[in-house]
């Protein structure tokens, strides 16, 4: 795959929404090896936008590492901040229709009929709440 490549508009706005994300992925001592590629695609697939943590002090091996995730994943680079990488990539279309699975959730669909969770009480009205301001 090759590097996906975007408009100035998108990176601005993909820029934004990464400024608050934590490393998604974080590259121990190994470096990128397959493992840790399979974890960002995954990564990707879940969550479009992804921060990378690479730990080397040498910047030609962080670009490295960039250039390798982007050509073999086939994301878009956004940002290099430092030790921390962001690339994109959009949803494919077949990952929309499932839910995200949450790790540890045994719950993996909607539930069946005739089980406990599918049997609810429908929602009551709460009362509403004391009107706020001064009292007496």
């Amino acid at each position: 795959m090759a590097e996906l490549l975007i408009d100035r508009d998108l990176k601005l706005e993909l820029r934004a929404r990464a400024h608050h994300l934590k490393p998604g992925v974080l590259l121990g001592a190994a470096g990128l090896s397959d493992a840790v590629l399979k974890e960002i695609e995954r990564a990707l697939v879940a969550h479009e936008l992804v921060k990378i943590r690479v730990p080397a002090d040498d910047r030609a091996e962080r670009e490295a590492v960039l250039e390798r995730v982007v050509d073999q994943l086939g994301a878009a680079r956004i940002q290099t901040i430092g030790k921390a990488l962001v690339v994109w990539r959009p949803r494919p279309p077949e990952a929309d229709d499932e839910p995200p699975r949450v790790a540890g959730s045994r719950r993996a669909g909607p539930a069946k009929a005739g089980t406990r969770a599918a049997k609810t009480r429908p929602a009551t009205k709460l009362p509403d709440p004391a009107p706020r301001g001064r009292r007496r």
